[in-house]
């Protein structure tokens, strides 16, 4: 019988550069070629963004048909959404979509920018602990370089990690844990509903990863509403000791951006790993010495100042204080 790889969920909106980067990139991907991919198109807010949008939907055709001819993914989905449904609904929906015909599934973003191994590692994490249902979570993406850094925390042929939070990065799952769990919170009182001090502590790494700020938006996002189901659960997420994932997003977010490099730069922003990572099969457990690391390398968002940066940071504190 024919082996049965994930396939692969992308969600994109109006970066066409960034989704061009992102696709080049999985294209490359030693997997691709027997991988199923679905592109999930969102629709424009207004005029100015549907001119984007169809911009990027143009050249998704384009690319679909080269994909086709030149053989670089199994097969290539365009899902074009006739109105605005924004991040959480696309997603949300369009990964009850692909579970209604595969048992697991790779989500992806638009500005995630793969390693080359990265399906066989996502692959073989599914394979391997399909039948220990506390693994929810496998993420290509880690905030440490445990390779580089802490190589003592590593197996020479184990070369991942378990822990409790679930890297929204490049990240997959099965449909059973996914169905049975996730939980699409509509306020803030529901997503904690009888979760105690301690839990909270728990969640947010002693509040070095203050997640749960995010559950006073509307729509709550629905990574932190998946981070809450994996810990109700008692479950899981492995991830690799060096990422396999890279965010091109980052000089376009709310705490970064490209004219202030010079002052400030995301500490887990570091190339991919472009050899095979190895896997082998172990109990699943998290190791509190990564857990501490992790808590340390997310603190103040992992955001960490240039000697320039801090003067400035001095200054502008300074002035608001007056």
């Amino acid at each position: 019988m024919e082996h049965s790889f994930s396939p692969v969920a992308l969600f994109v909106y109006n970066r066409l550069d960034h989704t061009r980067q992102t696709l080049q990139a999985l294209a490359a991907n030693t997997l691709a070629p027997d991988t199923d991919l679905y592109v999930f198109s969102d629709g424009g807010r207004d005029e100015a963004s549907w001119q984007t949008v169809r911009r990027l939907r143009s050249w998704l055709h384009e690319f679909a048909d080269r994909a086709k001819a030149q053989g670089w993914f199994k097969s290539v989905t365009l899902v074009e959404r006739p109105e605005n449904f924004y991040l959480e609904r696309n997603i949300i929906e369009g990964i009850a979509q692909v579970f209604a015909h595969h048992d697991t599934l790779i989500v992806l973003e638009d500005d995630i920018c793969t390693a080359p191994h990265f399906l066989a590692y996502m692959n073989q994490a599914f394979a391997l602990y399909r039948d220990r249902p506390e693994v929810m979570h496998v993420t290509g993406f880690t905030h440490l370089d445990l390779l580089g850094e802490h190589p003592e925390l590593v197996d020479a042929e184990n070369e991942a990690y378990f822990t409790h939070h679930v890297g929204g990065w490049g990240w997959g799952t099965w449909r059973d844990r996914w169905q049975g769990h996730f939980i699409h919170y509509t306020s803030r009182a529901e997503a904690l509903r009888g979760l105690t001090p301690s839990d909270l502590d728990a969640l947010e790494y002693g509040g070095a990863f203050p997640a749960l700020n995010t559950l006073d938006r509307r729509p709550i996002p629905w990574d932190v509403c998946w981070e809450i189901a994996v810990y109700r659960a008692g479950g899981l997420a492995l991830a690799p000791a060096h990422t396999l994932v890279r965010n091109l997003g980052l000089n376009d977010g709310t705490h970064f951006s490209r004219a202030y490099s010079c002052l400030q730069r995301f500490s887990y922003d570091r190339p991919v790993l472009q050899r095979p990572l190895a896997l082998s099969p172990r109990e699943p457990k998290t190791d509190a010495r990564i857990e501490s690391l992790f808590a340390e390398a997310i603190r103040d968002w992992g955001i960490r100042y240039t000697s320039l940066g801090r003067i400035v940071r001095r200054i502008y504190h300074w002035w608001k204080g007056k």
